[in-house]
């Protein structure tokens, strides 16, 4: 009797796996029709004029499901915002995504239009387009979607939307308010965010913050993070001649920029890549639990080193995850005179450098920047905000224009927090495999504005394959990805928190 109720329970077991299955592909094949519509308005973040199209077709299909929505204004692009009916009894997640996209040169890209979605399979020399027609036949999970922001961030909008449709169509109680923000900025720093978090502060209120953006870790495990690095800049330009001069006749006398340049850059960091600017790394400490978590996510050196094509790693820190807990000082572009086929035989009469920092909550962009600027003061240059004048000129050996962007903040919250172990027990038995736990992840989101605002804790759950070449030529979605989203937010949006 026992062996006949055992394998009674294994057939209903399977049998409603085999249904949700049935339903989650379903979902799917919606979800890549409604993708491949909202891909197809362009989203370029440095065209604001794109974003009034995106907004109309957020309103519609939100709307669709059953959400109230309405347009935060701010100084720039609206704030989309949407929340489903609300229960005072219950508890309220804000979910935020974008649906801003970064700028695309079609010329770099395999295939005609990257707002065009093309869908393509994998073989051994790359990706071959294939028909649409063939997903009449099955859905091949490993197939990809080929297409300008659809994994960052159209992607995991159009899987919450198909994840919400699937529990009201099974009739699921979901035990939270849910309310949503879009953000239209987000590629361009969102600079009009803080003042509208503010401004919006009664609308916005709820008890977490669920972000999803960014790619899961490259093990394609269930991934929770738990922070993310800010971000500052600064531009620096050192001068030479006041226009380029010929390189036989004052070369050897009038001062190179390029040398300047690069000799103050050298004084930065040592050989192994650590910032030697005294007080950079000041407040950091690991303990051993953190350590602990930090060498459970399971990075492989080797596997990073081959797939960048470098043999020694920087010694910030020990390894791959421990290097992201302290900020950085990177120099995201260089430039002076000529080079190519262009080069010419000049003095150039300028350098620049673009540095951009990267923040943890122990670091404050503005003290960094202060700290950055002290050091340069300390190597004998005179600092400028402008060009310099020919009286500067002629009164300064050495003269660098200082340019300061400006910051988004860091956020991390505590690996202990419950809502966060909600988070993973959640992911776990959805997906029978083990989550892994990011205590602080590279790449900026501007999340800081609803913390520090709302004093909420704030997550990350990603969605999208590692591999999604995001901000790059041929970004693209795997089709599973779309079954993963709906699966994880159908699960966590219909779960009851302890």
């Amino acid at each position: 009797m026992k062996k006949l109720f055992l394998r009674c329970l294994f057939v209903f077991s399977f049998y409603v796996s085999a249904q949700d299955s049935v339903a989650v592909k379903s979902a799917v094949a919606q979800a890549i029709e409604e993708l491949r519509e909202f891909v197809a308005l362009p989203n370029d973040a440095l065209n604001l004029d794109d974003m009034e199209d995106n907004l109309f077709w957020l309103k519609k299909r939100f709307e669709k499901s059953g959400f109230n929505t309405t347009e935060l204004e701010t100084e720039n692009v609206p704030l989309f915002f949407a929340a489903l009916p609300m229960d005072d009894n219950k508890p309220t997640v804000l979910l935020y995504m974008h649906f801003d996209g970064q700028s695309v040169d079609p010329g770099k890209w395999n295939q005609p239009n990257p707002y065009n979605t093309v869908l393509k399979k994998q073989t051994k020399g790359g990706f071959e387009t294939i028909s649409y027609e063939a997903l009449e036949d099955d859905i091949n999970y490993e197939w990809r979607l080929f297409g300008r922001s659809t994994a960052d961030d159209k992607g995991p909008i159009i899987m919450f939307l198909n994840a919400i449709d699937l529990l009201k169509k099974n009739e699921e109680e979901m035990p939270f308010n849910i309310k949503v923000i879009l953000d239209g900025e987000e590629e361009r720093g969102s600079k009009p965010l803080p003042k509208a978090v503010k401004t919006y502060r009664e609308l916005l209120e709820a008890d977490f913050l669920l972000i999803h953006d960014g790619p899961m870790h490259t093990s394609g495990k269930p991934t929770l993070i738990y922070g993310c690095r800010g971000i500052t800049s600064l531009t620096l330009t050192t001068h030479g001649p006041f226009k380029p001069q010929h390189s036989g006749h004052y070369g050897n006398y009038a001062p190179n920029p390029g040398f300047q340049l690069a000799q103050l850059l050298a004084t930065m960091k040592d050989a192994e890549g650590r910032v030697l600017i005294p007080g950079y790394y000041d407040g950091i400490s690991l303990d051993e639990a953190t350590k602990a978590i930090l060498k459970s996510v399971p990075d492989d050196a080797g596997s990073i080193s081959e797939k960048l094509q470098f043999k020694t790693a920087e010694k910030v820190g020990g390894f791959y995850q421990e290097a992201l807990q302290y900020p950085s000082l990177n120099i995201r572009g260089l430039g002076s005179g000529w080079v190519g086929k262009n080069v010419r035989t000049i003095v150039p009469e300028s350098a620049t450098a673009e540095l951009d920092l990267r923040l943890v909550p122990e670091s404050d962009g503005n003290r960094l920047k202060k700290l950055v600027k002290t050091h340069i003061e300390k190597q004998g240059f005179y600092i400028l905000d402008d060009v310099p004048t020919k009286e500067q000129r002629l009164s300064h050996d050495k003269i660098i224009t200082v340019k300061e962007g400006s910051v988004t903040n860091a956020f991390r919250t505590d690996l202990s927090h419950p809502i966060g172990t909600f988070l993973v027990n959640t992911l776990t038995e959805t997906f029978g495999e083990e989550v892994v736990q990011i205590r602080i992840m590279g790449g900026t989101v501007p999340i800081a504005p609803f913390i520090n605002e709302l004093q909420i804790p704030a997550f990350v759950v990603p969605m999208v394959n590692p591999d999604n070449n995001q901000h790059s030529p041929d970004e693209n979605l795997r089709i599973g990805q779309l079954a993963y989203g709906i699966r994880a937010f159908y699960q966590i949006l219909s779960t009851v928190m302890p």
